[in-house]
């Protein structure tokens, strides 16, 4: 017999919800090779048990935070480690991320081909505190330096304080130029819409998109040998491909789409040069998604483009769900569906984020992710999404 509970509607009432059945993917015997840069945006699992501030301290479970990063490295996923999915900038701040990427590239060592791409922004610079763009410069240069002497490959996240003190995009090709000319590495670039972070409204100098594009596709022109590639999250894919169609050869698109990612991994295979005609993925909808995002990028790199599509279509209303406005909040999601995997013990997060999204909001995900086929272990997700229910005054 199915298994089954009940959970809460929009309208107000409860339905008795069976699900599908065990989890549709299991873990590969081997390494699996893909097609594409596949990195995963890696969450944190807070450690309930400290003694702190958990709204203004950031205290976390290394050995469960260290084992995700094993899992999705196992899956043959990237870690784009200490970026927004962290709560990098939301809880998580500058000196426990330098301690997550210490940590997890002393993992990574232990793991064959494991990929790591570190964030290095500015979050150490107070917004206010920032005056002029000489600060920006500087808080950029003590992480990217930081992270470099850990052998750490950067991304380089956009940051609040520029978008505060900029005067226009002259300002932004200044910063970015200082900052790639120094870089050890080539380096990705991370764009992040307003929708994840409205302290970054009218980036690149510009509320124009089209116009902020231009900057930043300035910046990459003048730079080619020092950019891996371009990290976009406007959750717009035909501004994605437009971009992805402009870039010097060589240089990626790592979609951001939490919306769109199938087809733009896919591509449309239009384009002089091969970096025009697909996106490579940096997404924090593949840290919950992780086993099938890691099936469906094997049978692509197989050539099975069905199966590809198959796997990957049933996880994007999940993904539009989870990423749903205020977009900000869905590290949530990630973390409850960690949770309902059996991935980490307890649905706590740093900052106390387990409570930014409703109950009505939990079921919809349980129930999308049945649908994914993403219940790990239906009998523990039933137990775990009953206690929940519980504690929100409903007898699951």
């Amino acid at each position: 017999m199915a298994l089954s509970l009940r959970l809460p509607l929009a309208n107000g009432a409860i339905e008795v919800y069976r699900l599908r059945g065990a989890a549709a993917f299991t873990a590969p015997s081997q390494l699996p090779r893909f097609d594409r840069i596949a990195y995963s945006a890696a969450h944190v699992v807070a450690d309930p048990r400290a003694v702190t501030n958990p709204w203004l301290d950031a205290a976390l479970d290394w050995d469960a935070t260290i084992a995700y990063r094993q899992r999705l490295w196992s899956l043959g996923l990237g870690v784009a480690e200490a970026m927004d999915t962290a709560q990098r900038g939301t809880g998580l701040d500058w000196p426990t991320s330098l301690e997550l990427i210490r940590r997890s590239l002393d993992a990574a060592q232990d793991v064959p081909g494991a990929l790591v791409a570190c964030g290095c922004g500015t979050d150490h610079l107070e917004t206010n505190a920032a005056r002029h763009i000489g600060d920006v410069i500087r808080a950029y240069e003590e992480q990217m330096a930081a992270i470099e002497a850990l052998g750490g490959r950067l991304i380089v996240m956009a940051s609040r304080a520029l978008a505060r003190v900029a005067t226009g995009p002259a300002d932004y090709e200044r910063v970015y130029e200082r900052i790639l000319m120094q870089s050890k590495q080539p380096v990705i670039l991370h764009w992040l819409g307003d929708m994840f972070d409205p302290a970054l409204a009218g980036y690149w100098g510009s509320d124009d998109v089209d116009r902020a594009m231009e900057t930043a596709l300035d910046v990459i022109a003048a730079n080619p040998g020092k950019v891996d590639g371009i990290k976009i999250s406007l959750l717009d894919k035909d501004r994605e491909i437009a971009m992805r169609r402009r870039l010097p050869e060589g240089v990626r698109m790592y979609t951001g789409d939490d919306f769109n990612y199938a087809e733009l991994i896919a591509g449309d295979g239009v384009g002089v040069a091969a970096n025009h005609r697909h996106s490579d993925a940096l997404l924090g909808i593949f840290d919950a998604i992780a086993p099938a995002a890691s099936a469906a990028l094997a049978a692509h790199a197989a050539g099975d483009i069905g199966r590809f599509h198959s796997i990957l279509a049933p996880t994007v209303p999940l993904s539009r769900h989870v990423f749903q406005a205020p977009t900000r909040f869905y590290k949530t999601g990630i973390v409850f569906l960690a949770w309902l995997a059996g991935q980490q013990t307890h649905f706590t997060m740093v900052g106390g984020q387990q409570s930014a999204r409703t109950i009505l909001h939990f079921a919809e995900t349980f129930r999308l992710a049945d649908a994914a086929g993403l219940i790990e272990r239906p009998g523990l997700a039933v137990e775990r999404m009953k206690h929940l229910l519980a504690v929100h005054g409903i007898d699951g």
